[in-house]
């Protein structure tokens, strides 16, 4: 009887451990048919390089240069972004040309500023193009940042969110608790795709900022004179005109007096009086 029962249990045994060993060979070949490929979707990134350059240059024209800038961004099929033109003054100074007028002598400096987008593929010919217009370029650089696992992370992060919001819609009602959660997931995954969105853009557009500027400009125009004093009369004009000047003065001032003709016989008489009075003091002081 003893015999019979070990007997069973030893089959048994040797059964169960068949069965695992063939469980655990469906599992590792399972394992060995999904995980490669999985790894190797998840772990390959597409080349994701954002370019920018930058260059300073000096030109015959600033202007001319400008429109000729416009025109060649144009024609890569980029765009202008930003750009501004200004003239910094050197020095400045007006020289007398007659009575009336000035010449005015200016020197100034102008710059120009461009920010624009191009395609990235065509980068290197715009820079190529902008060195022809150049009368030399003072420097220039190219500057690569790879965003390649930045932009696998995103999209791998984004299609986990994805799934994860799949799953809770599955089992959330109006009610749940889970939806307010969906909400925040839905919130990262769109952040995530616009995140690659924009990597995109900057990936098939690169950004070139110009800096460029022209030799000191001389600029000379006629201004009016405002210094007064120009304006007066000559000396000999003038000494005249003081002359008769000071004749009508005169004549007021005799025709001032002439009005206070009271006034000056009241002086004279009050004067005469305290003369007298004085000189009567005086004999009556020797006596």
């Amino acid at each position: 009887m003893k015999r019979n029962i070990i007997a069973v249990a030893i089959i048994l045994g040797l059964f169960g451990c068949q069965n695992a060993e063939k469980r655990h060979e469906s599992v590792a070949s399972t394992q060995e048919m999904v995980l490669p490929d999985a790894a190797s979707a998840d772990t390959v990134a597409a080349e994701k390089i954002i370019k920018t350059a930058d260059m300073r240059f000096r030109v015959k024209d600033v202007q001319r240069t400008k429109e000729k800038l416009s025109e060649t961004i144009k024609s890569q099929g980029g765009t202008v972004s930003e750009f501004s033109i200004q003239s910094v003054i050197q020095e400045t100074e007006k020289v007398k040309q007659s009575t009336d007028s000035l010449k005015e002598i200016t020197s100034y400096k102008t710059e120009g500023y461009l920010v624009a987008k191009v395609p990235s593929e065509k980068l290197d010919e715009f820079t190529n193009a902008i060195a022809k217009m150049a009368v030399f370029v003072d420097n220039q650089s190219l500057k690569m940042d790879d965003q390649s696992i930045s932009y696998l992370t995103n999209k791998l992060k984004a299609d986990n969110r994805k799934e994860a919001v799949d799953r809770i819609n599955k089992l959330a009602t109006k009610k749940s608790p889970n939806v307010e959660t969906s909400l925040l997931i839905k919130d990262d995954y769109i952040d995530k795709k616009m995140q690659n969105m924009l990597i995109d853009s900057r990936v098939k557009y690169s950004t070139i900022t110009l800096n460029f500027y022209q030799d000191n400009t001389i600029k000379t125009m006629v201004v009016a004179n405002d210094n007064v004093y120009d304006y007066k009369p000559s000396f000999a004009n003038r000494l005249w005109l003081g002359i008769v000047n000071g004749w009508t003065i005169f004549k007021e001032i005799i025709l001032a007096i002439a009005n206070l003709w009271m006034l000056i016989l009241v002086g004279f008489g009050v004067f005469f009086t305290i003369r007298y009075f004085v000189r009567k003091n005086k004999i009556a002081t020797k006596i």
